[in-house]
């Protein structure tokens, strides 16, 4: 996703009523709200556009708690009627002058690959790990386009996907 220029990402063809009925779960950090509110508006500009209409909101306090509370949401609603077909995980790590941006983006990124290993759904990565704040902006809407729309896409393509092996039982 961070390459520029990534035109075949943007093609949306998951197939007629592919995501009928499908939920999607954005868990957002309220560390850099400017950038991290801008990637959510993004994110669900594109799943509105595509008829998803449970699109729910959980925010927590800063990037190394996203895995958390993935997990948690995940276990409390795993046996409803209507749960998750994919989470969207959305923050911003900006480096800062200590090695505190190297751990949290390990930590994050760990938890996200673990929880793709182990959930029965995809945890999509929107988590932005930039040098400033700059970069950062650079990836809301500027020349990296806009990287909350974009994992919206993916999470819809890997609902697409994962109904699609359902499909075939």
């Amino acid at each position: 996703m961070a390459t520029k220029g990534n035109a075949s990402l943007k093609k949306l063809n998951t197939g007629a009523g592919a995501l009928t009925g499908a939920c999607v779960v954005i868990v957002k950090t309220e560390w850099n709200a400017a950038v991290v509110d801008e990637l959510e508006n993004g994110a669900r500009k594109v799943l509105i556009k595509q008829g998803i209409k449970n699109v729910v909101t959980v925010t927590v306090p800063g990037a190394v708690e996203i895995p958390f509370a993935i997990k948690a949401y995940w276990d409390t609603m795993k046996y409803k009627d209507v749960k998750p077909d994919a989470f969207i995980a959305l923050g911003a790590v900006i480096r800062g002058d200590t090695p505190h941006f190297d751990y949290v983006c390990k930590a994050v990124t760990d938890g996200v690959v673990h929880l793709n290993m182990h959930l029965p759904v995809p945890t999509i990565f929107g988590v932005l790990t930039v040098d400033n704040e700059q970069q950062a902006k650079e990836r809301i809407g500027g020349k990296h386009g806009h990287k909350g729309e974009e994992a919206a896409i993916t999470a819809l393509k890997m609902i697409s996907l994962v109904r699609s092996f359902k499909a075939q039982r």
